[in-house]
């Protein structure tokens, strides 16, 4: 990984700011500090034991570059919550002007939402929403949009029957939201029960599960990943180590769909082993992250509505507000798309 301090040009910067999205205004009254003047950010990646985030972790430096952002080398809460907070008092003590964090546990990221707040630093919020504390805004999808298009191509696939979802860490609003909306999506099917793993973004915890889940339960028909980075892999093996891995069109495949757009999941795709993904924009998680927090600190605030980008800032509860970026549902049939980001690596 390249890892290193990007510095723009002046013109480069002021290029930069003007092509600014909708949905924005410029605070001049009460201007964060360097207000104007830019100022070294700190970022963070969650976890480093997944593909999404190893690619979102290289995506930093070159979107930083791009948006004429001079950051940090990224620090990593290695899927910690209490580290992410130590991670973010030490960047502040730094001297860092801005924030670009990813929190594990939404409610335990504000104790460093509280404290960039007193230094007067803003905060861009990437992936996951925090469930107070201040932040300039968060660059997330619709994450209950995973849940239902998971949930609408498995119905599609099989009308009744067993199916798993292999959930997120639930301390997350990003596991809370996809299992609430799958589970609440899949009532629309009466004739599918649906049978759940609790795995919190972990490899081992998903492979212990579902294999216990798999031993009771031989006529599942459909497993939810929420995470492939993590997931699909440890899903793939115990499905084999059980003799139940077939191909999709086969009478006894079991249908996968998962969560993250990597190219692993996209190779899988074409190989006819897993049906479905849902693309995070790993890509535009860095891009606008950067984008935002470059505008947070020269003073900028922003407002709900449409944006130039395809996407729409939404206020999801009182002083929260999200850009939900578009993350399609990919499948065999639109797999080779260049526009996705797992098929650009």
């Amino acid at each position: 990984m390249v890892k290193t301090f990007v510095k723009a040009a002046a013109a480069a910067s002021v290029a930069v700011l003007a092509l600014t999205a909708c949905g924005s205004t410029r605070d001049n009254a009460a201007p964060q500090p360097g207000g104007g003047q830019g100022g070294t950010v700190g970022a963070t990646v969650p976890l480093l034991t997944s593909p999404f985030w190893q690619a979102y972790n290289n995506y930093v430096p070159q979107k930083a570059s791009a948006e004429g952002v001079q950051v940090l080398p990224t620090v990593n809460a290695n899927s910690d919550p209490t580290k992410l907070i130590t991670d973010m008092n030490n960047l502040l003590n730094q001297g860092v002007k801005g924030l670009v964090v990813t929190p594990l546990d939404s409610a335990a990221v504000v104790a460093g939402l509280e404290q960039a707040q007193r230094k007067g630093v803003p905060v861009v919020a990437v992936d996951v929403a925090p469930e107070g504390g201040k932040v300039a805004i968060v660059v997330r999808a619709d994450n209950k949009a995973y849940g239902v298009k998971a949930c609408e191509h498995i119905a599609s696939k099989v009308p009744e029957g067993k199916v798993v979802q292999i959930m997120g860490d639930l301390a997350s609003v990003n596991g809370r939201e996809r299992s609430e909306a799958f589970r609440e999506c899949m009532k629309k099917y009466p004739k599918v029960q649906v049978l759940e793993v609790p795995a919190e973004w972990k490899a081992d915890k998903a492979a212990a599960g579902l294999e216990g889940l798999l031993t009771s339960n031989p006529d599942v028909k459909a497993i939810y990943m929420q995470a492939g980075g993590v997931y699909l892999a440890p899903t793939m093996q115990a499905l084999q180590r059980k003799n139940m891995f077939f191909p999709v069109g086969d009478p006894k495949h079991v249908v996968l769909v998962s969560n993250d757009g990597i190219p692993q999941e996209l190779e899988a795709i074409r190989k006819g082993e897993l049906d479905a993904t849902v693309s995070q924009p790993a890509d535009d998680y860095a891009r606008y992250g950067m984008h935002y927090i470059k505008r947070a600190m020269a003073g900028e605030t922003f407002k709900p509505g449409p944006t130039d980008h395809g996407s729409t800032i939404v206020e999801t509860r009182p002083g929260i507000l999200e850009d939900q970026l578009a993350a399609p549902l990919v499948t065999r049939d639109n797999v080779d798309d260049k526009a996705l980001w797992g098929n650009q690596l």
